[in-house]
């Protein structure tokens, strides 16, 4: 049987601030909790001195009225997180221009005086499931998002997988049958990667629409569900993880998760013996319970686990 552990209640969670960095907008929120949040805020992504600044400003706003333990961040990547590291806190190989370097555990923490967290955006939103949503309780499972990018975060006995770097689950490598899909891919670094064939922008650039333009019965649908599924195979079989969350803009279209839930089964093709997922692939493969709050209370879920060692 899988080890449940709860965690700490939510009366006994500090007061703690989260900044979920985007490729696009920047969230930060002041909370214990999804249900008690004091305060938050959303803003465009600019310059790391401008987008930090106005994170710092933020919480020092309401400093006087709810004092923080710490603060966590939420970050698109890739992330230097190793701790003994003289660049850990920064943002690495990023291809948003002008991100590359930026420094944020250092930054936040010279403007607030506290402790700060980071992760990927992807594990901290598997922290957020894992102690309010969707994944709560569970020892092992993995967040997907699939939106602007594709990202996945895994938690392995309770804990965010890390390792050499983080996980980078949306540059795995799918096959790619050129002849059924002659799109070579928007991944600048892989080209065809999984983000490079399934993430927002490459469904738009293959498709010349917004994803969200396109009719539950476009041919888009079927082609996403195919490549998403092979990513999620390629999970099971890495981590056999006792569930797989999906998050992401794209999975408003509501044809997609059955679609990825048929695809995955028929991948598989009985190989796994599990009951969890041949008798109930639509309680295996779930939908993100936080949605867009994922990433930030993901990060007020790093800080007050660092507030609290």
């Amino acid at each position: 049987m899988p080890q449940a552990r709860l965690g700490p209640r939510d009366g006994d969670l500090p007061l703690a601030g989260g900044v979920e960095t985007g490729g696009t907008k920047v969230v930060c929120a002041i909370g214990t909790s999804p249900a008690d949040v004091r305060a938050a805020v959303e803003f465009p992504t600019a310059t790391p001195e401008a987008t930090l600044s106005r994170a710092v400003d933020f919480f020092l706003a309401h400093a006087s009225r709810w004092p923080l333990a710490a603060v966590g961040i939420a970050a698109f990547g890739p992330l230097d997180l190793d701790a003994a590291s003289p660049t850990y806190g920064t943002i690495t190989t990023t291809p948003k221009p002008g991100w590359a370097g930026a420094d944020l555990v250092g930054t936040l923490g010279r403007g607030l005086g506290l402790p700060v967290a980071i992760d990927t955006d992807v594990n901290a939103s598997a922290m957020s499931e894992y102690r309010w949503g969707a994944a709560r309780g569970l020892d092992t499972f993995v967040y997907l998002t699939v939106g602007t990018g594709i990202g996945g975060g895994a938690l392995v006995d309770h804990r965010p997988l890390h390792g050499l770097v983080h996980p980078e689950m949306g540059h795995i490598r799918v096959p790619h049958d050129r002849e059924a899909d002659p799109f070579p891919g928007s991944c600048p670094y892989h080209r065809d990667c999984l983000e490079g064939l399934a993430s927002g922008p490459a469904v738009a650039a293959r498709w010349g629409r917004p994803p969200e333009t396109l009719p539950a019965d476009h041919p888009a649908w079927a082609l996403e569900a195919h490549y998403l599924a092979l990513g999620v195979v390629s999970a099971i079989g890495v981590l056999s993880p006792r569930r797989i969350v999906l998050g992401g803009g794209l999975l408003r279209q509501p044809t997609l998760l059955p679609l990825v839930r048929a695809n995955v089964l028929r991948l598989l093709n009985g190989y796994v013996p599990a009951r969890t997922i041949g008798d109930g692939i639509d309680r295996y493969i779930v939908a993100s319970a936080l949605g867009s709050r994922a990433g930030v209370m993901g990060a007020i879920a790093l800080a007050q686990d660092i507030a609290s060692t």
